[in-house]
């Protein structure tokens, strides 16, 4: 069995990264931080109106970035998953990311699953329930290809790839943790689409 480690999970909006995460976390025994959650924990404020405070969104994603520093001088974080915003390859995050000594797994999934999988929220980080029409559909859509495009760049930079088409959050946390788990080749580990299964 492995020893304590650093796991980074990283992936467009919606891909599953906190609910994965905090499975993964549970099958390897250690923490789990959503960078999300402790970003409002440590400023006090939504995420939303957190991006308000700050001119540009590059202001906001440095003081976002502080808060992952923060994280890793936690003397639990030397064995625990962090589920990372979709920029966190990219700038301020991965000025830090760079540093950390961790395995960077992307997870990935097919544009039509993330779009099940949308969730909005209010102002407050409330969830709001809300109907999408065929129209706003076929936009969402789109905007997630334009997504999964746009960070692929910057995701060849993760130690490997996961795709989770087709599993459930329990069976995709099992998949992560078996590739940690597989004996290394060239450094990068990119797993098959998986067997339809049941979707979430």
């Amino acid at each position: 069995m492995p020893g304590p480690r650093r796991i980074f999970l990283a992936g467009i909006a919606c891909v599953g990264k906190t609910a994965i995460g905090n499975e993964l976390a549970t099958l390897l025994g250690c923490r789990f931080y959503d960078l999300d959650t402790e970003v409002e924990a440590f400023y006090g404020t939504s995420i939303e109106r957190l991006q308000k405070q700050h001119r540009f969104m590059d202001d906001f994603r440095k003081a976002a970035a502080k808060v992952l520093g923060h994280i890793l001088l936690d003397p639990e974080s030397h064995h625990c998953v962090v589920a990372l915003p979709p920029r966190g390859l990219m700038g301020p995050y991965w000025s830090v990311v760079r540093k950390s000594q961790a395995t960077i797994v992307v997870i990935r999934d097919e544009p039509g699953n993330i779009l099940n999988r949308i969730i909005f929220f209010d102002i407050d980080s409330r969830p709001v329930t809300r109907l999408l029409s065929q129209d706003e559909r076929r936009l969402y859509l789109r905007e997630i290809k334009e997504d999964i495009t746009y960070f692929n760049r910057s995701y060849k930079k993760a130690t490997m790839s996961v795709d989770i088409s087709g599993l459930n959050i329990e069976a995709s946390a099992q998949r992560i943790q078996n590739e940690l788990d597989a004996p290394a080749t060239d450094g990068h580990t990119v797993s098959r689409s998986a067997a339809a299964g049941p979707a979430w």
